[in-house]
């Protein structure tokens, strides 16, 4: 499990997260929600050692983040940022294979083959395979980067808002490809999601954050509720139960 101890960051006078203690539980989905400004972003990255902490402790599995060797941690915790922007022109098959650096580097073997192989399936990218990520559309894009996380095969995977540049259809499909990661290959994905709707029907944890604090954590039937939203988001919110799943309606 990932354990959080009083983390905190702050910018001069602004703090954005402050004194986060969270435990995040191996296995499942996770989703992090709240409103902008709330921290969301920036807790993740100091989970991943991709922003440096001011104060606290993050443990993987009993691994120190700060103190633990970057080609080990490489080989338990993966991260998809939001500003996942590559300048060099690469092809699809190139970006997931920097998924097995970790493990190849760059000297590939077969092993590593086959799990690029396996997460271009997985993401039904193979026709996409061979094309430069700037011939692809958005949405192609962020389901190529999403397949480079999934190729590092760590035990935990973090991902910043993956569904940026998706329409319904494709959010959708994304939500059930991680929901499938997590079920069948027993992945602890952890996920920043501004659709509190995809959270609900999607996640077994939701941490709810809100001046960069954790204001709620739970499951998702003990988050969804009127009076936890409307705080939480400053905005009415009406649930409805919808075949067993809490909606929020919200204009």
């Amino acid at each position: 499990m990932i354990e959080i101890k009083d983390l905190c960051k702050s910018y001069s006078d602004a703090i954005v997260v402050n004194g986060v203690s969270l435990t995040l539980p191996k296995g499942g989905i996770t989703s992090i929600i709240g409103p902008n400004g709330a921290g969301k972003s920036t807790l993740l990255s100091m989970i991943s050692r991709l922003l440096p902490m001011n104060e606290g402790r993050v443990l993987v599995d009993g691994l120190d983040i700060t103190t633990t060797k970057s080609d080990v941690l490489a080989k338990r915790l993966s991260i998809l940022r939001q500003d996942n922007h590559m300048t060099a022109r690469l092809t699809v098959r190139d970006l997931v294979a920097f998924g097995r650096y970790p493990y190849s580097r760059d000297r590939p073997t077969q092993e590593d083959r086959d799990h690029i192989d396996r997460a271009l399936g997985f993401l039904d990218l193979q026709p996409l395979a061979d094309r430069f990520l700037d011939e692809l559309s958005g949405g192609q894009r962020q389901r190529a980067f999403v397949a480079m996380v999934l190729c590092q095969d760590t035990d935990y995977a973090l991902f910043d808002e993956p569904l940026n540049n998706l329409d319904m259809r494709h959010a959708s499909a994304m939500m059930r490809l991680l929901r499938r990661a997590a079920d069948q290959f027993g992945k602890t994905i952890v996920l920043v999601l501004h659709d509190i709707n995809f959270a609900s029907v999607y996640s077994d944890t939701i941490v709810a954050m809100r001046n960069g604090e954790v204001a709620f954590q739970g499951t998702p039937n003990e988050i969804m509720r009127e009076d936890v939203l409307t705080g939480i988001f400053e905005t009415e919110m009406t649930i409805h139960s919808i075949e067993g799943r809490r909606i929020a309606v919200f204009y």
